[in-house]
């Protein structure tokens, strides 16, 4: 009970001190709100970077092989020179790997085109033009909020309709309903029967779907060479249940090889890309940027954690008198020393939450702006709190030990 009694007293005693000196307060307080708000902010924006690409990536599929030209990982053993001479897939490759694949579930063929399109008087500039074979609804994923997906009939025979991506849908027919309109892409007119649901910013924009038009293979046949290589010609495959996919690649490898009829010796010359490939290039880069974070922030910190330092060991010189009295009436050394390092971590705690405060407030703003699905987490709230309470502690043990060793006598006779 007295130990209680003590810890509470050395408490009153900080909080009475950091209500007094109002403008000592707003300084020490300033230094951590601004150390706290950089460090937080930081890593709010690389959390909301970091999930939005890894969603976007998980929306490519982990047991799904992109069959295409170039790599998406840097291979040493292959120059470009050599991967420039390679052929595109092909549609025939794509209807022959569906054919004696086994090991498919299911496979799409698909071309991707940068155009304008255009509704009334509004266009919309440099969109990607998915336009796949029908079974791309069972590989790749996605969901549409209004409307719905290309019947196999409407697929196979190329009818002029188009699934559009929401943020597309919004700048062309701002607050009306897309469905059953017509666009306009290279003079062609193309009717929307569905609009994908919103994906989110941040994430791989080349493979997102929110400002995207995707029609059918057989309709883009009239509009363009599906051959070139400039389109970007891609077959997506996705493993069969059970099915691994080292296991889906070998088979894919073996059945392309003898389809180009390359002779044992010569090389692949085709890439198999998954996602997996690119989640281990961001794991790399986002270690990279948390650590860039943790040296900006950590500096703001430190600049913090000084100013709460020399506030206390100003604190400690103005209250010289009274800590001699104290100690002559008894106080022992712990409690000198606790109520100058509550005050400190009072000071700290007080400010980092102000800064967590901003960061919270910096959100709303933005995602209200931007609709940039960006949260303050609970896990660096924490870390937040954490941080402040540790600086707290390390800025305010020097001042507060200083002040417990003082000599009873002459901290009553000190004067300034």
């Amino acid at each position: 009970m007295i130990y209680f009694k003590l810890l509470k007293e050395s408490f009153l005693f900080a909080y009475h001190s950091v209500i007094v000196n109002k403008l000592r307060t707003f300084l020490s307080l300033l230094g951590i709100t601004i150390g706290i708000f950089a460090i937080i902010s930081v890593f709010t924006v690389l959390d909301w970077m970091e999930k939005a690409i890894r969603d976007s990536i998980s929306s490519l599929g982990d047991n799904v092989v992109y069959i295409q030209k170039w790599p998406w990982s840097f291979d040493p053993n292959l120059a470009w020179w050599d991967i420039i001479k390679w052929p595109v897939p092909t549609i025939k490759e794509y209807e022959e790997l569906k054919h004696k694949s086994e090991k498919a579930e299911a496979m799409a063929f698909s071309v991707i085109i940068g155009v304008t399109v255009e509704y009334g008087n509004n266009s919309a500039e440099d969109i990607a033009l998915w336009s796949p074979t029908h079974d791309f609804e069972t590989v790749r994923s996605f969901e549409i909020e209004q409307g719905r997906y290309f019947s196999l009939f409407e697929s196979n025979s190329g009818k002029n309709r188009a699934i559009i991506g929401a943020d597309l849908a919004e700048k062309l027919f701002e607050n009306k309903n897309p469905i059953g309109k017509e666009i306009e892409i290279r003079g062609r007119k193309l009717m929307v029967i569905g609009v994908f649901k919103k994906e989110g910013a941040g994430g791989i924009s080349d493979e997102g779907l929110d400002e995207s038009v995707v029609i059918p293979i057989n309709f883009t046949r009239n509009i363009v060479n599906i051959r070139s290589e400039s389109l970007n010609p891609l077959i997506i495959v996705r493993a069969r249940e059970g099915v691994s996919v080292p296991e889906l690649k070998d088979e894919l490898t073996s059945i392309l090889r003898a389809h180009r009829r390359l002779k044992p010796s010569a090389i692949d010359n085709f890439s198999l890309n998954q996602a997996s490939l690119l989640q281990q290039g961001f794991d790399a880069v986002f270690a990279g940027i948390n650590l860039g974070g943790w040296i900006i922030g950590g500096f703001s910190i430190l600049v913090g954690g000084f100013g709460i330092a020399n506030i206390m060991f100003v604190s400690v010189k103005e209250r010289t008198n009274i800590i001699g009295i104290q100690k002559a009436l008894g106080a022992k050394k712990r409690f000198i020393l606790q109520q100058f390092l509550y005050e400190a971590i009072l000071l700290s705690l007080v400010g980092g939450i102000l800064g967590l405060l901003l960061v919270f407030l910096g959100t709303i703003i933005l995602n209200a702006k931007w609709d940039l699905n960006m949260y303050l987490t609970i896990g660096n709230m924490i870390l937040g709190i954490t941080i402040s309470a540790v600086i707290g502690i390390v800025a305010g043990y020097t001042p507060a030990s200083t002040a417990a060793r003082l000599d009873p006598v002459e901290a009553i006779g000190t004067t300034f």
